[in-house]
């Protein structure tokens, strides 16, 4: 049964609360008569003073927003040559960043808000059909360089360090390094007698003639022998590393 967005973004937000109540609210503000004396603290609202936004932040929102140019347009692009995710990818680092900056305390980044963004994000990966498992995969990059950026305890050199291997990890992983980009797609083929087992060389052949792309393995994934049709899944890989 499938779950509408809405409702995976409200229970995600709704864990996200939880952690933010008790990152907001001390111990001893949760106890009886504790919220009295929270009022004697509500001048500080208006007070004309920047806590959080100070040369710490912005170095560490200008690492982060490096990151990510270099991630988007150095590695991503490059590879897949699709810039259709780049606003997808950016506003949700920003967000957490920004999020993650105002949440963190003396005490630390909450973990119950932290499990609370992660669940969002799990949730759409296992709920959402229509993104390919590479795109999550850089959107988890995404939020990973926007949490480190912002929690991440050391000095503005050891921050560039991580954000550094995750890029190198990246590139060398997912660029045609050490293994050649593979992309696949589904397609309807009517001669079902090469899909028995036994003529997978003539299944490839056939389709390498027929589509011109560089097939290495097929996968059937539906029959249907009243119409004497098969779905399929090609797998193939690409002399330019584009999907096409």
């Amino acid at each position: 049964m499938k779950i509408k967005l809405k409702w995976i973004l409200l229970g995600g937000l709704s864990l996200i609360s939880i952690g933010v109540i008790g990152q907001i609210l001390p111990p001893e503000m949760l106890d009886q008569g504790g919220m009295k004396n929270s009022t004697a603290d509500s001048s500080d609202f208006f007070a004309l003073r920047i806590d959080h936004f100070n040369l710490d932040f912005f170095v560490r929102l200008g690492i982060n927003v490096a990151t990510m140019v270099v991630l988007l347009r150095f590695i991503y692009f490059k590879v897949y040559r699709r810039h259709d995710y780049f606003f997808t990818f950016f506003m949700f680092n920003l967000v957490i960043f920004i999020v993650t900056v105002l949440l963190d305390a003396d005490d630390g980044f909450s973990i119950g808000a932290a499990f609370g963004l992660f669940a969002i994000f799990a949730m759409l990966r296992y709920r959402s059909e229509n993104i390919a498992a590479t795109d999550m995969t850089y959107l988890f990059l995404s939020i990973t360089f926007g949490l480190v950026s912002a929690i991440n305890m050391g000095t503005w050199v050891e921050i560039i360090i991580i954000n550094a291997i995750l890029l190198l990890a990246a590139y060398l992983i997912s660029g045609n390094i050490f293994l050649k980009p593979e992309f696949s797609k589904s397609v309807d083929y009517e001669n079902i007698d090469l899909v028995k087992p036994g003529n997978n060389d003539e299944l490839i052949a056939d389709l390498k003639e027929r589509t011109g792309l560089d097939i290495h393995r097929v996968y059937v994934k539906r029959i249907d022998y009243l119409r004497d049709r098969a779905r399929l899944k090609i797998y193939y890989y690409s002399s330019d590393n584009r999907d096409v």
